[in-house]
């Protein structure tokens, strides 16, 4: 049964959108080849979509805490989407995404205009994606065809023939937009050579279908063929990534970005937008794949550089930029760092030796003996910690997480045949996945432990035990991490929705198992509060991480609260030396 257009409606469809990128997600990743094959696009939208859905879900429990208890407005929800998307948007495509999202908020929430409801909707919906395909369109700075700018176009095209209701315009602009993507190879010689559609359009064609549904009530036509097998395409002939030393199209590895930059650099900014103007202009001399999204002072910007430290400086003389996140192109950090010589930073270049084994070039590989645990943590405090416990420690710095030639080059100091790596971060998994098949590649045993906070980490080297054997060992620590919840108390620092409703620029946030649960004033008494609610549901240890320049008081009164509120829980301090956090909980 056809839906109307509004809140609920838009709160529908990312549900449906995330669950259908979640099921695809494998099969996109599987057929990514540009702009760069690093098998990452399905987990980025999926990633891009999942926090505008969060975005959507705060913004009605938001109203829903309000005095009024009243409801959001089309005009909210999808305003709420776009900045979603743009604040936790990943990547190329997932960039591209916010900004095509953001296009339709900005049709969408100027409401209806007088007439007939439906056709008023209908009108919108077309209207809305013709201002998305537009404005993705501005935010690349060399658009190519072929690509999800494409079937973003396509999309509206199908919109504007179609004529009935928003939820006819929906299924007419997922059924341009499925067109458009069987005929992206045609278009993109990389994706002809590799006989795929183009990831980032299967993406969105994707999201589109479940707007299609959320609206209509039915799921739409099956999305089709999507990589070539014989004489057409299939979506059967997908291979997994890394088979026989190819990407995950089935090419040469790194084909598609040969002689490309080594490093994708990504930031929020605060910026004006003059300051941008100036910013698109420098960043696009210094590399490419540059797309700058947003507006109104804030800006998601994605670029691939060799310099990723001017790629950081220019956002600084631009605005205030944040989550800078640098990312390891490895194939090509490799080849500049042959190239360049052993003074330009980057992982070694591997060449087999003469028994097949890898090593780094040089020289022969130093012999490898027993296990070691190689673990990412964010503070001094921490490192130190880790290192008394014999693990190598990869410290972290405020806003710059560290590639996976950073993980890799961890794993060669360990020098260890057997290695564990702790990645202790939710954004950092596939790029401990990465380093972990570098390193397998020369002829480290490495498991990588999906541990998200560093108490989890401490948790699983706690019961780290050399002399068992490393499936057994692996075990024991991936059940002592799985078995640890964790928090974080953080500072907002602006006005924002969360899970827990509006929080103010000054607020505590106490964070649990990654989503906002607590909004306070105080930062022990917001520690309280969220150490009540997690142990409401069981735990025998709480283990406390205190900042940088956290006193010794919080953690003494935090201490006494769980001892004369929770019977025989014990409690452990650690000076974790954090600059972000103000205080890290792990409950066992």
């Amino acid at each position: 049964m056809p839906h109307t257009l509004d809140a609920d409606a838009v709160r529908t469809w990312c549900g449906l959108a995330l669950d259908a990128l979640g099921r695809a997600r494998a099969d996109i990743d599987a057929i990514n080849v540009y702009p760069v094959a690093d098998g990452d696009t399905g987990t980025n939208l999926y990633l891009t979509v999942e926090s505008a859905a969060r975005a959507v879900d705060a913004a009605f429990d938001g109203h829903a805490a309000s005095p009024a208890a009243s409801r959001p407005t089309l005009a909210d929800v999808v305003r709420a989407m776009a900045h979603g998307a743009l604040i936790g948007a990943q990547g190329n495509s997932g960039t591209i995404l916010a900004q095509l999202l953001r296009g339709m908020a900005d049709v969408l929430a100027d409401g209806p205009a007088q007439g007939s409801p439906d056709a008023d909707e209908a009108d919108g919906l077309r209207l809305s994606l013709r201002r998305a395909a537009d404005l993705a369109y501005l935010a690349v700075a060399h658009p190519v065809e072929g690509t999800v700018l494409t079937v973003a176009v396509a999309a509206a095209e199908g919109a504007e023939r179609a004529t009935g209701d928003a939820a006819t315009v929906a299924r007419a602009a997922y059924e341009g937009a499925r067109t458009a993507l069987q005929a992206t190879p045609g278009q993109l010689d990389v994706l002809a050579r590799a006989g795929v559609v183009d990831a980032g359009g299967y993406g969105l064609v994707t999201v589109l279908g479940g707007l299609a549904e959320a609206l209509s009530g039915e799921a739409p036509a099956a999305l089709g063929p999507v990589r070539s097998h014989g004489d057409g395409l299939t979506r059967d002939a997908l291979a997994p990534a890394g088979t026989h030393g190819q990407d995950p199209a089935g090419c040469p590895a790194d084909s598609a970005a040969d002689g490309g930059p080594a490093f994708e650099v990504i930031y929020l900014l605060e910026a004006g937008d003059m300051a941008v103007a100036a910013l698109r202009e420098r960043l696009d001399a210094l590399g490419d794949s540059l797309v700058i999204v947003g507006g109104d002072g804030l800006w998601n910007v994605h670029v691939h550089v060799d310099d990723a430290g001017a790629a950081v400086e220019a956002g600084i003389q631009a605005g205030r930029p944040y989550r800078i996140r640098i990312t390891h192109f490895d194939g090509a950090a490799a080849r500049k760092a042959g190239a360049d010589g052993p003074d330009r930073p980057g992982p070694a270049v591997v060449l087999p030796d003469q028994h097949g084994a890898k090593g780094p070039k040089g020289g022969p590989r130093a012999e490898r003996t027993g296990r070691a645990v190689v673990a990412v943590v964010p503070g001094d405090g921490l490192a130190a910690l880790c290192a008394e416990a014999g693990a190598t420690a990869v410290a972290t710095r405020p806003g710059e997480p560290p590639g996976s030639g950073e993980l890799v080059d961890a794993v060669r100091r360990a020098g260890a045949r057997e290695v564990v790596l702790l990645p202790n971060d939710t954004e950092l998994r596939h790029t401990a996945a990465a380093a972990a098949a570098q390193a397998r590649a020369e002829g480290v045993r490495v498991a990588v432990i999906p541990t998200r906070s560093a108490v989890q980490g401490i948790a699983a080297l706690a019961v780290h035990e050399p002399g068992r054997s490393f499936d057994e060992d692996v075990v024991a620590m991936t059940s002592a991490a799985g078995a640890t919840r964790y928090a974080e108390l953080a500072v907002a620092e602006r006005q924002s929705w969360t899970m827990a409703g509006v929080c103010q620029a000054g607020d505590v946030l106490g964070m649990i198992d990654g989503d906002v649960a607590v909004i306070g004033s105080e930062l022990a008494a917001t520690a309280e509060t969220v150490l009540d609610r997690m142990l409401a549901s069981g735990g025998e240890m709480v283990t406390l991480v205190l900042g940088a320049g956290l006193p010794d008081e919080v953690a003494e009164r935090l201490e006494r609260h769980v001892r004369e509120g929770h019977f025989a829980v014990d409690t452990v301090v650690y000076h974790g030396g954090q600059p972000t956090a103000p205080l890290i909980i792990g409950i066992e």
